[in-house]
């Protein structure tokens, strides 16, 4: 069955889908009481993207573009991709779901800035991901991984 990459809707039925991943927390709620208060529609841009196997989806993640002037990694400072919540139900796992988004967002051809999480340095690694050089000040205790399309690369410390 192929499946494609797709932007989410905000409605009641996706939040209802985020409840079965791990990574369901603040964002989601948010978006819970944007509906609750009738103020998105169906059709609002979501940054959500996700996978649909048949009905269920079994594989999401967000992307946000962030601006230039807030281009802390790369050289030439530019507009990048924040790309968060990447998450594959367990069912579903290891069938190119997650390596699908991330192609997706690859497709922008803009940088990529992603926080591994436990136990994901492998995938990340295996995208073309690599380990930003660690700052103190800038990360606050995060693990950015960066990618970056060519003629991209990363920030040097000043």
């Amino acid at each position: 069955m192929p499946t494609k990459v797709e932007r989410l809707l905000i409605n009641f039925k996706t939040l209802e889908e985020f409840k079965k991943f791990k990574a369901y927390g603040i964002q989601e709620l948010s978006m819970l009481e944007d509906l609750e208060h009738n103020m998105i529609e169906n059709n609002s841009e979501s940054p959500f993207y996700g996978i649909y196997f048949g009905d269920e989806l079994v594989a999401r993640m967000s992307l946000y573009r962030v601006g230039s002037k807030y281009d802390y990694y790369f050289e030439p400072q530019q507009d990048y991709l924040q790309l968060w919540k990447l998450e594959v139900l367990d069912n579903y796992r290891h069938k190119g779901f997650g390596k699908q988004l991330v192609d997706f967002a690859k497709g922008f051809n803009l940088p990529i800035k992603t926080n591994a999480r436990i136990n994901s340095h492998d995938f990340w690694e295996k995208q073309g991901f690599q380990p930003a050089t660690y700052e103190m000040e800038r990360d606050f205790g995060e693990n950015p991984y960066i990618w970056m399309p060519k003629g991209v690369q990363e920030k040097s410390e000043e």
